[in-house]
């Protein structure tokens, strides 16, 4: 198969989820993929699944919670002479508790994974697009960055910084041929609330509502390739999203408060 006009895609978080669900619609569309996130045998799994579908696959396990491991990410890239064409940054997760509940730990990792890596990855892959003349990025935020979130403080700000960035950096590179798309999901039916602890929530109460993580891609990759900086997936999250960022925090605040507990808090 002549490759040649083929772009390379790298999908982070792409273990499950949404970033599979992204790697598969990459593959249907015809462009070769890179898969990394922890761990490894999920993505092999998926890899012998989008070979099939005639992609060509590299997977890079790598923990990016880890500081530096968007540089190492990067460098692996380069010695193995990989120039990415598009790059989905997806990896990220949540955490539910009042802060000062909340181990330490934890919240550097959600700081590391959704908000320094995440910029880090970009910054390093940015330059080769944009001396190339093209490229596409996707940063995948959340409809949780459009408001503050009670119960879950560092997530909500974490992806309100992930859209401030995506939507600066689709206007500072609105001449270089690189366009810069904010995937914006709302609850989707994917391992977030187990990770996050937030299992007993009332919104994860009602999983059946949620979209899926294949509805959810295609809706971002329709908005990547048509070059559009804002996506926000769903109906129902569109409204959301405009409630989130217009109406008086007094009432959003309360209402997200109620959301993230448990049904009999």
């Amino acid at each position: 198969m002549d490759r040649r006009n083929r772009s390379l895609a790298l999908v982070t978080g792409a273990s499950s989820g949404i970033g599979a669900a992204l790697a598969r619609e990459f593959a249907r569309h015809g462009h070769d993929l890179v898969l990394t996130a922890r761990r490894a045998a999920p993505m092999e799994a998926l890899a012998t699944e989008l070979r099939a579908l005639g992609a060509a696959v590299t997977v890079i396990p790598a923990d990016l919670s880890r500081p530096g491991a968007a540089a190492s990410l990067a460098h692996e890239l380069s010695s193995r002479g990989l120039d990415i064409d598009i790059l989905a940054n997806n990896a990220g997760f949540g955490g539910l508790g009042r802060l000062d509940r909340m181990e330490f730990g934890r919240i550097s990792d959600m700081l590391q994974v959704n908000i320094v890596a995440l910029t880090e990855l970009t910054r390093l892959l940015l330059p080769g697009m944009v001396a190339r003349g093209r490229g596409r990025i996707m940063l995948v935020s959340s409809v949780a960055g459009f408001q503050p979130g009670p119960r879950m403080a560092v997530y909500f700000a974490s992806k309100a910084y992930v859209t401030s960035l995506g939507e600066a950096l689709a206007y500072e590179l609105r001449r270089t041929g690189v366009t810069v798309t904010v995937l914006c999901p709302g609850a989707t039916d994917t391992e977030f609330f187990a990770v996050a602890g937030a299992t007993n929530s009332s919104i994860a109460a009602r999983v059946r509502r949620m979209m899926r993580p294949e509805d959810v891609a295609r809706v971002g990759y329709e908005g990547l390739a048509a070059g559009r900086y804002l996506v926000i997936a769903g109906m129902m999250n569109r409204i959301l999203g405009l409630a989130g960022r217009f109406a008086p925090h007094r009432l959003s605040l309360p209402f997200t408060d109620m959301l993230m507990m448990a049904p009999r808090d």
